[in-house]
């Protein structure tokens, strides 16, 4: 099955969806590619949610012969996508290719390097700019973030992308390309309410807060400022 139910997440299987990822992590993958290379995942990401976790319905169709019966997918004009500036925007450029008439947030959130990872495995984060849609219950929520690492991000992002929700939404993904356990298991113990949706569960992180084997910097590397 393209997605896989796994403890921390779910993990999306789709044979392109890996060799994608396997092209992006790739060091030789120059900017240009990287950023195909996430537009392309995000693109197949957002297929499989629409396969995976939205419902159709059956609706009548005239052909130019006759009349049939087809087959739509409902809810594609309740669809929020929340772009974790700066990475996530070539992420979220696939999925608005599976999703063009979402309604879309920015959040600019980025952890405090220079303040070192703590004790517990956090980072101190700061949000520098969020533009949110209004999201109700009725709405599919995606919150993407190429990289989920020590969960720190993730975690203050949903927490402002709750508090300005009119009412918590039915369906909350929070997406990524790669993901390490201590962030998937700090994300799902904060949020439990929210699918975890992955390509690769990577091996684990660094004594600096990275992702092994991981992509690099994803902002970095799409964004040629290295």
């Amino acid at each position: 099955m393209p997605i896989e139910d796994r403890d921390q997440a779910k993990l999306v299987t789709h044979a392109l969806a890996k060799d994608t990822l396997s092209q992006i992590r790739d060091r030789e993958t120059e900017q240009v590619g990287f950023r195909k290379g996430l537009v392309k995942l995000g693109r197949i990401c957002g297929y499989e949610i629409i396969d995976g976790a939205m419902e159709t319905e059956y609706v009548p169709v005239e052909t130019p012969l006759t009349e049939t019966t087809g087959e739509r997918v409902k809810g594609l004009d309740d669809v929020v996508i929340i772009n974790v500036l700066r990475a996530a925007t070539p992420f979220v450029e696939g999925l608005l290719k599976a999703f063009p008439r979402a309604k879309q947030g920015v959040i600019s959130a980025g952890r405090d390097e220079e303040a070192g990872m703590g004790d517990d495995g956090t980072f101190p984060i700061s949000v520098d700019y969020k533009k949110l849609p209004e999201i109700t219950e009725d709405d599919t929520v995606v919150v993407a973030d190429p990289m989920l690492a020590t969960g720190s991000t993730m975690c203050t992002v949903l927490e402002h992308v709750l508090d300005a929700a009119v009412e918590e939404p039915e369906d909350l993904f929070v997406l990524s390309a790669v993901s390490a356990p201590e962030g998937l298991v700090r994300v799902n113990e904060a949020f439990p309410e929210a699918d975890l949706l992955t390509v690769s569960i990577d091996d684990e992180l660094n004594e600096e807060g990275f992702i092994v084997p991981g992509l690099g910097d994803a902002g970095d590397r799409s964004f040629r400022t290295t």
